[in-house]
C-alpha cells in the first residue's frame, strides 16, 4: 500500500556516466534534507541554487549541485520535492544515493513511485499517467505526438464531459426513487433516455477507431513474405540500410522472424523478414514456415514479394487482402504483369522509392493521427466496453431502480478509466512498468 510518510528517492535520469544527473527527493522530509547535506538554510522554493553537497557523517566534500526544490501542493507529485542536479559520476551518484538511504523516514523509490504518489495526490489522472509512460518510451514523432495529447489530459477531458451526462442523468432517476409517490415528468424521462442513447452511440464510434492509437503505441507490424528466394532478406536489408538478414542462393536460408524497427516519417514501424512459404520436409523449415504463416495474419500490413519465376500457385498470394502490397521482384532478369502489383528490382534500385511512396501513403491511411484523443491502452479499452455494455442493457422501459443500477455502473466504468478505483492491483499495473526515477 502507499505509504505517504516515507520520503522517496531516486537517480531520475539514465543511468551510467554523464554530464549532469539528477536525483529526485519527494515526501515530507525532502527540503530539511538538506540542512545536513548542504550545511546551509534550506534555499528558496523555484530558485536554482549552487551549493556543496556534504556528506554528514565524514564532512567530507561530495559533489557541486545545482538545487531546486518545489513545495506542496504545487510540484509535480504534490508533496515537497528536491532535485539534486550533479555530475553524472557513477561515484557521485552512488555516494549521494547512500547518504540519503542513511535518512530516517527515507527510503528508495520503486518503478513509478513518483508517478504514482502524483496520481495519488490528484496531480494527474491515469490516463495521462500512462500518456507519461508512453512519452518516456516514444521514439517516434508520432508516438510522441500521441503521448503528449493524453499526458496533458485530453482522454480524462473527454470521458469527464461523457461521466458528467451520465451522472446528470442518473440524478434525475434516483430523484423519483426517493420520493416515489411523485410522478415522473415525461420530459424529464425523455432526457435522460437520450443522454443515454446520446452516450451509447459515442461510444460506439469511440471505440470502433481500428485500434489506431493502441497499434501506434507499440508499433504498426509489417510482414514481408513470400516464397524462397523472392528477395525478402535483399528488401530488409534495404529499408534497415544494413545487413541484418543473410542473403543467399539456397532456397530456406530465413526460418526464423527477423525484425528491424523503422521510424517511417514519424511512424514506428516494425518490419519483419519470415521465412519462405513452401512445402518442406524440413521439420525446422516447417516451423519457420509456420511462424510466417501466423506473422502474416496478425500484421497490420503485409509485404507480399514473389518474382517472374514463381508466380504460378503461389501460396502468398492467397494472403493479400486490402492491407497488402504486393511486389513483383527481379524484373532486371524477367518481368511479370500483375494486376495492382509494383515491379521493383532490389539489385539494380528499380522501383524502390516507389514501393516506399506506397508503404506510406497505406500507412497514413490506415493510422493516421486523429484529432479525437485515441484509446491506447487495452486497460482503458476494457472499461470502455464495460461501460458500453451497461448502457446498451439500459432501458427506460425497465424497473427505474434497475435503470439507475445501469447508469451507475456505466459511470463508474468510466471513471475507472481515469482512476477514480480503490483497486491497488489496478495502479500497480499502470506504474509497475515506469522507470525508477519516475
Amino acid at each position: 500500500m502507499f505509504d505517504d510518510k516515507k520520503t522517496i528517492f531516486a537517480l531520475a535520469t539514465s543511468p551510467g556516466k554523464a554530464g549532469v544527473a539528477i536525483i529526485r527527493i519527494s515526501g515530507p522530509e525532502a527540503h530539511s534534507c538538506l540542512i545536513p547535506l548542504t550545511k546551509k538554510p534550506i534555499p528558496k522554493v523555484r530558485r536554482a541554487t549552487l551549493r556543496n553537497l556534504i556528506n554528514p557523517i565524514t564532512n567530507q566534500l561530495i559533489d557541486q549541485a545545482i538545487i531546486l526544490t518545489f513545495e506542496s501542493p504545487n510540484s509535480f507529485t504534490g508533496e515537497d520535492i528536491v532535485e539534486l542536479n550533479i555530475h553524472g559520476s557513477r561515484a557521485v551518484i552512488n555516494i549521494l544515493l547512500e547518504v540519503l538511504a542513511g535518512f530516517n523516514n527515507f527510503r528508495l523509490a520503486g518503478p513509478g513511485e513518483f508517478s504514482k504518489r502524483a496520481f495519488l495526490n490528484g496531480r494527474m489522472d491515469l490516463t495521462a499517467a500512462e500518456g507519461l509512460a508512453d512519452l518516456i518510451e516514444a521514439e517516434t514523432l508520432i508516438q510522441q505526438q500521441q503521448a503528449v495529447r493524453q499526458a496533458h489530459g485530453e482522454l480524462a477531458k473527454l470521458y469527464d464531459v461523457w461521466k458528467v451526462k451520465l451522472i446528470r442523468a442518473l440524478a434525475l432517476l434516483e430523484a423519483y426513487i426517493d420520493f416515489p409517490e411523485e410522478d415522473i415528468p415525461e420530459n424529464v424521462m425523455d432526457e435522460v433516455s437520450n443522454i443515454a442513447i446520446s452516450m451509447k452511440k459515442t461510444l460506439i464510434h469511440h471505440l470502433d477507431d481500428k485500434k489506431r492509437g493502441e497499434i501506434i503505441r507499440r508499433g504498426i507490424h509489417v510482414a514481408i513474405i513470400g516464397s524462397p528466394n523472392v528477395g525478402k532478406s535483399s528488401l530488409l536489408n534495404y529499408l534497415a540500410k544494413r545487413d541484418v538478414a543473410i542473403v543467399s542462393n539456397i532456397a530456406g536460408t530465413t526460418r526464423d522472424i527477423i525484425e528491424v524497427n523503422l521510424d517511417l516519417e514519424g511512424y514506428p514501424v516494425t518490419i519483419s523478414d519470415t521465412a519462405g512459404i513452401r512445402e518442406s520436409e524440413d521439420l525446422i523449415e516447417q516451423e519457420g514456415v509456420m511462424r510466417a504463416l501466423n506473422k502474416a495474419e496478425n500484421a497490420d500490413i503485409k509485404v507480399i514479394m514473389l518474382t517472374a519465376d514463381d508466380c504460378e500457385n503461389n501460396k502468398s498470394l492467397s494472403l493479400a487482402d486490402e492491407n497488402s502490397i504486393i511486389l513483383v521482384n527481379k524484373i532486371d532478369i524477367k518481368s511479370l504483369d500483375i494486376k495492382d502489383a509494383l515491379p521493383i528490382s532490389i539489385h539494380q534500385n528499380i522501383g524502390l522509392d516507389m514501393f516506399l511512396t506506397k508503404l506510406l501513403a497505406l500507412v497514413n491511411e490506415k493510422f493516421s493521427p486523429s484529432n479525437d484523443p485515441l484509446i491506447t491502452r487495452k486497460r482503458q479499452r476494457y472499461y470502455l466496453n464495460q461501460c458500453l455494455e451497461n448502457l446498451s442493457t439500459f432501458s427506460i422501459e425497465n424497473e427505474i431502480e434497475l435503470s439507475c443500477e445501469d447508469l451507475r455502473l456505466a459511470a463508474r466504468s468510466l471513471g475507472e478509466v481515469v482512476g477514480n478505483i480503490d483497486v491497488e492491483t489496478i495502479l500497480d499495473e499502470v506504474f509497475i512498468n515506469f522507470c525508477i526515477g519516475k
